[in-house]
């Protein structure tokens, strides 16, 4: 027999499961030892207060041994002959609707213009090192997309667009730890997901699918209004029965091209700001009500929402126990992301904190162009930063108060961007607005956390590619492009999807639709 349970219980009890067998054993009016197994289904922190407890849900299997047979598992038939499809990029939104449609009978041509995992490895020390920026090989571009080596964080606002819990059951098939199952904010780490992504590629060219690296795609083949393949930088080219855009937010070259070719897309609002970094000891002091951290509880982290003047500002990917890393994906720019390992052990915590940025607010380009207002605004943006740098990866900076008060900071703290960090009085040169505004957030986020607002923590330039400023507009039943058929826009580059969970369902979605369409 097995019987579900939601138990409450204190952080040290929530690691020891002699003890949680105890308490589940009370609760149920049996003896202990009718219980042969527990499975921890879900689990959350309360944090609400100083009397920090743990919410466990759980199965506990009385007079009944757990079989093996539950263990998760996925087959991914032999696609080697089947029709193939066309993908352009191998993020999660690009990887996930390859996965799927080997399930669903289709052979997957997957093309990344970035290198494999081990390779992406020395671009981006390089990056750290010697500040040299391959365009195709970075933080943003290469196997596995962004999320590869920015944290891993695999939860999403949005509940309604896909089956979130197979998206976390195909992560833990291909390595990633059990605790994603049932954790109410799962996080895999920097350190396990390139291997993660190693696993979903072999399960890939094992089914017979098919991935070409160091392979950009400059152009798409279009007969009668439907995409039929695409063209490489070398002058290949490729067909198959559909194309799948999934080239995350930071292919800016991808949104030019579809625009020479008369491809309609959208202007969209999207975020910018900056990035804080606060010794982790502090956020867990606040966000734990004084309470000593222990072996128990986890780094702590936070989510700030706030309005000023009408507008978002919030936080966002919030690295407990991490690093911040240089995340441009071209010479000239600079721009700041963060990343956490599966421990979240390190001394600092770091977040960016960002304001809601509307088409409206921005001057137009030319008529006709007006799509890309908020691209060159972006892109000017990370110039301008690279440039108060001194035209190098170093961060500019300024002791948090120090950026509220608008006044120049003397020195800086220790801090975990490799590179190295430039005072900068941020306020400055940031857009009058953008300035202001995050001024004024800090200020309300700073009221309702207390020892948030300090000179503790350090404010870093620039935070700018929270989501793509452009959409690639398709039907909402077809998922196809509203002008193109057997084009699939999909994930964060085509503006409807943020962060990997969300992309990852949107990359199954658009695999669904399309083989009920073409197969």
């Amino acid at each position: 027999m097995i019987k579900e349970l939601n138990l409450v219980v204190s952080p040290a009890q929530a690691h020891d499961l002699s003890i949680i067998k105890k308490i589940a054993a009370e609760n149920l009016k049996i003896e202990s030892e009718r219980i042969v197994h527990i499975v921890v289904l879900r689990r959350s922190i309360d944090a609400r207060n100083s009397n920090i407890r743990f919410n466990l849900g759980i199965n506990v299997y009385i007079d009944q041994p757990l079989h093996q047979g539950e263990k998760i598992s996925f087959s991914y038939p032999d696609v080697s002959k089947s029709a193939q499809v066309l993908i352009v990029g191998a993020g999660p939104a690009g990887l996930f609707a390859a996965l799927h449609l080997i399930e669903l009978g289709l052979k997957p041509v997957i093309f990344e213009r970035g290198k494999m995992v081990s390779q992406r490895k020395r671009d981006i020390a390089a990056i750290h090192g010697e500040q040299i920026i391959n365009p195709d090989s970075n933080y943003g571009f290469g196997e596995g997309g962004a999320g590869t080596f920015s944290d891993g964080k695999l939860y999403t606002r949005s509940k309604k667009k896909g089956d979130i819990r197979k998206i976390l059951e195909v992560l833990n098939f291909h390595g990633a730890q059990d605790d994603i199952l049932i954790d109410a904010h799962p996080h895999i780490g920097t350190n396990i997901l390139p291997r993660v992504i190693v696993a979903i590629r072999n399960t890939i060219l094992n089914a017979g699918g098919e991935i070409h690296y160091n392979s950009r795609v400059v152009n798409l083949i279009i007969q009668n209004q439907e995409a039929r393949g695409v063209v490489l930088l070398d002058g290949t080219s490729f067909e198959g029965v559909a194309v799948v855009l999934a080239t995350g937010h930071s292919s800016r070259d991808i949104y030019k091209m579809l625009f020479n070719n008369g491809i309609l897309l959208e202007a969209k609002p999207f975020a910018v700001g900056v990035r804080v970094e606060h010794p982790q000891e502090l956020i867990d002091r606040i966000q734990y009500h004084g309470a000593t951290r222990g072996n128990w509880l986890p780094a702590a982290a936070y989510s700030f929402v706030e309005q000023v003047h009408d507008r978002g500002i919030y936080s966002f990917c919030m690295c407990p126990g991490g690093m911040i890393v240089p995340a441009a994906t071209a010479p000239g720019e600079l721009v700041l992301n963060g990343m956490s390992p599966s421990d979240r052990g390190g001394r600092f915590a770091n977040s960016g904190i960002v304001m809601e940025i509307r088409p409206g607010d921005l001057p137009l380009l030319s008529k006709g162009q007006e799509v890309f207002t908020g691209l060159r605004f972006q892109e000017e943006l990370e110039k301008q930063c690279f440039r108060m740098a001194g035209n190098t990866q170093f961060a500019p900076s300024q002791r948090l108060v120090d950026f509220v008060n608008g006044r120049r900071s003397a020195d800086l703290p220790q801090t975990s961007y490799v590179p190295g960090l430039i005072e900068s009085p941020l306020s400055d040169w940031l857009p009058r607005f953008i300035g202001a505004g995050l001024q004024e957030g800090f200020k309300l986020i700073g009221r309702k956390s207390k020892g948030y607002l300090t000179n503790e923590a350090t404010v870093l330039g620039v935070e700018s590619r929270t989501s793509s400023p452009v959409r690639i507009p398709r039907d909402m039943l077809t998922l196809e492009h509203v002008q193109i058929k057997r084009l699939f826009p999909c994930g964060e580059g085509s503006g409807f999807s943020g962060g990997i969970m969300s992309s990852a369902v949107d990359g199954e979605r658009v695999a669904e639709s399309l083989a009920n369409l073409y197969r």
